[in-house]
């Protein structure tokens, strides 16, 4: 008896052991895929150039402000500082003056820089202007707010003889939309002991003839005083200015004598002085 189960246990062993066989090559063959990586992405190729680390504004002196980052080198171009080119760079722009605004991350061209040893009021002077300095207050001045490049007319006002003998005050705008291109500023206590800002001068850009025209307001008026324009009026197509100041005419065609700052009119058909 016990014969028989152990050779029917064996049998049933044996079923089991050859289902698990069969089971086993009957299962799909797993196929495994290759899949082919395309070329390696080219390294970018990097260059050291020099570039703002801050907003430096017109006239800003370079101390530092100013260091080495990598920039793509397919980007960079020949009025770009590099380190390659220029490796003492940092330390040799160090004191030159911005002729216009950087900013910050901007690569640093030396078209931007006035050196240690130019000037920099020539050197933002456009071509075939003049720079003229008149001499300005926070009354004369839009209050003290008038700053560089903003746009001003010059007002002057003058003592004239009237038709009763006596003096009154002659003004008028003699140039209009004019660029500011500096403005000499100190700081001074006012009368309640405040520190504040004062103009002192203001340096205009003007034409060779407009140069003479303050020249000759600057001996002849009482005072020559500065409007703020918008800036919004700064495209404004240029007005003749107070040419008769210098062409040796009146402003009604009259005759105009100047001696030591005293303007003398004289009628081209009376030849009255006026």
């Amino acid at each position: 008896m016990k014969s028989t189960r152990l050779v029917v246990l064996g049998v049933a062993l044996a079923a089991a052991a050859g289902a698990g066989y069969i089971a086993m090559n009957m299962k799909p063959e797993q196929q495994v895929v290759q899949v082919e990586s395309g070329p390696a992405a080219p390294q970018l190729e990097l260059e050291q150039v020099l570039v703002a680390s801050e907003d430096i504004p017109v006239g800003g002196i370079l101390e530092a402000q100013i260091y080495w980052q990598d920039w793509p080198k397919a980007a960079v171009t020949e009025n770009f500082i590099t380190q390659a080119a220029k490796p003492q760079a940092v330390e040799e722009l160090k004191g030159s003056v911005a002729r216009a605004v950087i900013f910050k991350g901007e690569p640093i061209r030396d078209a931007k820089l006035v050196g240690k040893d130019q000037s920099f009021m020539s050197s933002i002077l456009p071509s075939g202007k003049r720079a003229i300095a008149v001499e300005i207050t926070a009354d004369t001045s839009a209050g003290g707010f008038i700053l560089p490049n903003d746009y001003v007319d010059v007002i002057m006002t003058r003592r004239s003889a009237n038709s009763s003998g006596g003096e009154s005050f002659v003004t008028e705008t003699i140039l209009a939309n004019i660029r500011v291109l500096a403005i000499d500023q100190t700081i001074r206590e006012d009368e309640e002991g405040r520190k504040v800002k004062v103009g002192q001068t203001a340096t205009l850009e003007l034409t060779p003839s407009q140069s003479e025209i303050v020249t000759v307001a600057q001996q002849m008026a009482d005072r020559l005083a500065l409007a703020l324009r918008s800036t919004a009026d700064a495209n404004e197509a240029a007005k003749p200015g107070a040419e008769y100041l210098v062409n040796g005419k009146g402003k009604n065609g009259n005759v105009k004598l100047i001696k030591s700052g005293e303007v003398s009119v004289i009628g081209s058909d009376t030849g009255a002085n006026k």
